[in-house]
């Protein structure tokens, strides 16, 4: 009997790093992923993969709208993510077919950002490639093909453009740099990447979730050098499920609703001569409402307001956790959720008074928890997601009437997946 790779998969080769990733309820079906994957790269490449790479998506835990002002954030890697089947071809061509897509190519003899290809994927790549570029690998030998299959659901909040980041930085760190590339250098990678090359102006929370794995507790007081801390989580033991609600509001038009949070928080800033509301001390924010007030406006105010409220919070939330406390932690996650709805003003777009999906579907969250666990917007708000903590005794009629109203597959229910890129085989 010949030994192939897919043989390698049915022997258990995988199975402890599967248990690992994904639980051991779910590890057969993630041996099945595999296996397809690996037939799937053999169909399109004509050969057997050589590895197997795992990226997670992410969810923001705490901290709402407080990384752009260098605030503190607590995001969590979940078990929802990118598999890539990978073979090393040495030709400087990097070959990717994601399942539903066509196949994208990227030729890295030209490592500059291409006007045309922002906002793809191609546009990522290059710029992952580039950084690696900077960092000694000879691209001219390196270049591989993959073959990707993901059950990250864009625009679902879970963060799949960093997911794919992620992939392809921990793939080139494998392959072509000996590993040595730490979990938060390979964030800042893939921020630039999407920064320089993808066209979008994100921070560097979702990367750090992706790339970190766990719970991240983490202090963007100076983004360039973020303080990370690694917290251990499983809901599992503690009795509890996330669930991520997709409430399918559009996020179509809304990016100045999304602009307009910064420039308020910026303008608040501007007042007192700095750049991030960070740099301003609350006792000063406080002491001069009146005059800042009449230059930004109330609802710049009640944004202010937040960012202090909810950096604080986002610090307790870790505290909490790393103290074993989970029902305060719970309790502190509904405070969040209410200084979003109430000072952020991000889960009813401006001037909506039928169209409210995701207020809607906080309501009917909290409403069917009974009191029990916690309901809060999830991530930029307006449009998306919603988040949960739901207790395992009540999460099948908890999604039961979830999707009653928001229709069949709206819920994932997730684990927090304790690692962020993974060469599983």
């Amino acid at each position: 009997m010949k030994y192939t790779f897919a043989s390698r998969i049915k022997s258990g080769e995988t199975d402890a790093a599967l248990s690992y990733l994904y639980g051991k309820r779910n590890a057969e079906r993630a041996r099945e992923r595999c296996l397809r994957l690996s037939a799937d790269f053999e169909n399109i490449f004509g050969c057997e993969p050589e590895a197997i790479f795992s990226a997670p998506g992410r969810s923001e835990l705490g901290g709402n709208h407080t990384d752009h002002q260098c605030g503190h954030v607590l995001a969590a890697a979940v078990d929802l993510d990118i598999l890539a089947a990978v073979k090393p071809n040495g030709s400087g061509v990097i070959r990717m077919k994601s399942e539903g897509y066509p196949m994208i190519t990227v030729d890295t003899e030209s490592l500059t950002p291409v006007k045309r290809e922002e906002a793809t994927s191609e546009a990522l790549v290059r710029g992952v490639a580039s950084a690696f570029a900077e960092k000694g690998v000879d691209m001219s030998r390196s270049g591989f093909d993959a073959c990707l299959v993901s059950d990250v659901p864009g625009g679902s909040g879970l963060s799949s453009s960093a997911a794919f980041e992620i992939l392809v930085g921990t793939i080139f760190n494998e392959l072509y740099f000996g590993s040595t590339v730490s979990p938060v250098e390979l964030a800042k990678i893939g921020q630039r990447a999407e920064n320089v090359y993808f066209g979008k102006p994100c921070g560097l929370m979702d990367q750090i979730a992706c790339s970190v794995g766990g719970v991240a507790a983490v202090d963007l007081k100076d983004p360039a050098v973020p303080v990370v801390e690694k917290i251990d989580l499983e809901l599992d033991s503690l009795g509890y499920a996330l669930c991520i609600m997709d409430s399918h509001a559009s996020h179509a038009d809304l990016t100045d609703e999304y602009a307009a949070i910064a420039g308020e928080m910026a303008a608040v800033s501007r007042h007192f001569g700095k750049r991030f509301l960070r740099e301003v001390p609350e006792a000063d924010f406080l002491a001069e409402l009146s005059s800042v007030r009449a230059e930004t406006g109330d609802r710049a105010l009640l944004r202010a307001m937040h960012f202090y409220s909810d950096d604080k919070l986002a610090v307790s939330e870790a505290e909490s956790l790393k103290n074993g406390d989970f029902d305060g932690f719970l309790r502190l996650v509904k405070e969040s959720g209410k200084s979003s709805a109430m000072y952020l003003q991000n889960v009813v777009p401006t001037g909506h008074t039928e169209d409210q999906a995701l207020m809607l579907t906080v309501a009917l969250a909290e409403r069917l928890l009974l009191g029990r666990g916690a309901a809060r917007v999830h991530g930029g708000g307006f449009g998306g997601t919603a988040q949960a903590y739901v207790p395992l005794d009540m999460l099948n009629s908890f999604i039961e009437g979830m999707e009653a109203l928001l229709g069949e597959g709206s819920v994932h229910a997730v684990r927090i997946r304790p690692v962020g890129g993974y060469r599983i085989i």
